[in-house]
């Protein structure tokens, strides 16, 4: 299993680590705009990677050396700039990185699954579709897994109930017009809704990935493990279902473009898209959504 990972920016950085922490494939190469940053973390990788015992193969290199990569992990960036910018500006600035690099990627390795984590990760999974020309299910974005599973967390805190009991998703796009699907959210067969208290973790959870970042410039560590989440379901092909971006299939009459819905992910990527029945509110609020990135995707040329 050859695992690339194009980016070795802060979330790239630690996404690396965690995958020689819980080494699952073979070999992970690091490819960067800067071949000296990508070089220097892979050496610094492999030091940790002895301490671990790893016969992980660890190296740094081009797009020529991704050749035959079974997971790319995209998360190459323009810089975030200020804390508060939010994720849809960066999609101008983004668009000439994806064209430069996913073609080319997309071309040494035919038969590998995209992961994407750049935001706006909704328009860049698209994106990533439209250039590489692979089949949807091997295009994945991160989506509102992490959202998810903060939600979750805020909510076991509250109930005391382990957040691996809880099934509790937010939908839509990873930005500020996701919502939590409460009608959905339950434990042990006991729904939560209506429920002030999953109405107020939910608004907690929308600010928090904002508040992270006002506080240290940055998210790093929670989107890593929640990449190093879809990357198990992938290698070991485990089948778990979660919220991530995928190419919607005309859920809800919305099609041609990325949305977080639960998806069931294995080796072959995402194996099955499901369709849960959302109350009449939330099947707008995710008609919403779908405006707001069809919107963001309408402004950017990529033909």
């Amino acid at each position: 299993m050859k695992i690339t990972i194009v980016g070795t920016g802060r979330v790239g950085s630690s996404i690396a680590f965690a995958a020689v922490m819980q080494p699952i494939a073979s070999e992970l190469l690091l490819v960067n705009r800067s071949p000296e940053k990508a070089e220097g973390d892979a050496m610094d990788l492999m030091h940790a990677s002895a301490l671990r015992n790893s016969n992980m193969r660890i190296s740094s290199g081009s797009i020529a050396d991704s050749m035959g990569s079974d997971i790319i992990v995209f998360t190459a960036s323009a810089p975030y700039g200020r804390p508060d910018r939010k994720r849809w500006d960066l999609a101008t600035d983004n668009l000439p990185i994806f064209q430069e690099w996913i073609p080319p990627l997309a071309q040494a390795s035919p038969d590998a699954i995209f992961v994407v984590v750049t935001n706006p990760v909704d328009t860049m999974t698209y994106l990533t579709l439209k250039l590489s020309g692979f089949p949807w299910q091997r295009v994945i974005g991160t989506g509102t897994l992490l959202d998810s599973v903060r939600y979750r967390s805020l909510l076991s805190t509250e109930l005391g109930i382990h957040s691996d009991d809880i099934r509790a998703y937010i939908l839509g796009e990873h930005g500020d017009t996701q919502f939590a699907a409460q009608s959905l959210a339950m434990t042990g067969g006991e729904r939560f809704y209506p429920s002030d208290t999953s109405k107020r973790m939910f608004q907690e959870t929308v600010s928090m990935g904002y508040e992270v970042s006002k506080r240290k410039g940055h998210t790093n560590y929670g989107i890593a493990l929640a990449t190093m989440t879809v990357l198990d379901s992938i290698v070991y092909d485990l089948r778990h279902t979660m919220p991530v971006s995928t190419l919607i299939d005309g859920y809800l009459a919305q099609s041609d473009l990325c949305l977080s819905l639960p998806c069931v992910i294995g080796r072959a990527g995402v194996t099955r898209i499901l369709h849960p029945r959302l109350s009449e509110d939330e099947q707008e609020l995710f008609r919403q959504s779908a405006a707001a990135v069809r919107d963001i995707n309408s402004r950017l040329s990529w033909q």
